[in-house]
């Protein structure tokens, strides 16, 4: 059945390998991304609409919402794939005033998630959130310090931000999934694209190593495993609240991702720090 699908991260990598994929598959595409040009060639390929807006600016986030909103009606949203994110170099404050990293990894869709759920709950969706290994890495998450004032680094504020999504997820099902709203976070492999080009952690030495295409998979690779969460059935395909690496149901998580207490602190926070209710 044909599905309205919000793709956000869709300039590249795997989120435009995901639009490329679906093109032609019946389902109407809202495409998200931050480059106007980028975003909107990947549109004319694929035939979706676009929409843009900058995650480090949360003023661009809720114009955002607005607008798609305004754009389905009442036709509900049947899947939101939050996918824009990144590991950025030294630390970075947003012009909303928070660490770059956490915002654009988690704050702006936390934010754009909670604007769009009536639409979200009006069609029984499907959140997907694209996450990472990294979340096990390097994550370790305090809700009074998420802008890592005293132990910042380029990996940990990556691991801590991608260990959120996951929390995210978890909260999502606790609160919405008796009201027909699934959720689901899951790591794509480690994809072979300019990801952590910019930055000084480690992660980057791995895009340049000759070793690069044994330890790491294509766009198309992670971009088919981005449509799998987004075509498939909640309960049947894959089951809501989880964690997958890759394909797979993972058991190997961070500790923190089954600490309850810890999930709902973060979502209070978060929802204090972006100013919703």
């Amino acid at each position: 059945m044909p599905r309205m699908v919000v793709i956000t991260g869709a300039s590249d990598g795997i989120g435009a390998a995901a639009a490329r994929q679906l093109a032609g598959s019946g389902h109407r595409l809202l495409l998200v991304g931050r480059s106007v040009e980028k975003t909107a060639a990947i549109a004319r390929e694929t035939g979706a609409e676009h929409f843009t807006a900058d995650f480090a600016r949360l003023d661009e986030v809720r114009a955002l919402a607005t607008r798609i909103a305004e754009t389905v009606g009442d036709q509900g949203i049947d899947v939101l794939a939050n996918n824009a994110g990144g590991i950025f170099g030294d630390r970075t404050p947003t012009a909303d005033g928070f660490e770059k990293t956490i915002q654009v990894n988690h704050l702006a869709p936390f934010l754009l998630t909670n604007l769009l759920l009536p639409q979200l709950l009006q069609a029984d969706a499907a959140v997907v959130n694209t996450s990472s290994v990294g979340h096990r890495l390097f994550g370790r998450i305090d809700v009074d310090d998420l802008d890592n004032r005293r132990r910042y680094s380029a990996n940990k504020a990556y691991g801590d931000a991608k260990l959120a999504n996951i929390l995210f997820t978890k909260s999502l099902h606790a609160k919405f999934h008796a009201q027909g709203l699934s959720a689901v976070a899951f790591h794509p492999g480690v994809v072979r694209t300019n990801f952590a080009a910019e930055t000084s952690s480690v992660m980057r030495l791995l895009y340049r190593t000759p070793l690069r295409r044994l330890l790491t998979v294509s766009s198309d690779t992670g971009g088919e495993t981005l449509r799998w969460f987004i075509e498939g059935t909640p309960g049947e395909t894959w089951f809501s609240g989880a964690y997958y690496d890759e394909r797979e149901l993972s058991t190997r998580v961070n500790p923190q991702v089954d600490d309850a207490d810890l999930a709902e602190a973060l979502w209070r926070r978060s929802a204090e720090l972006v100013g919703i209710g």
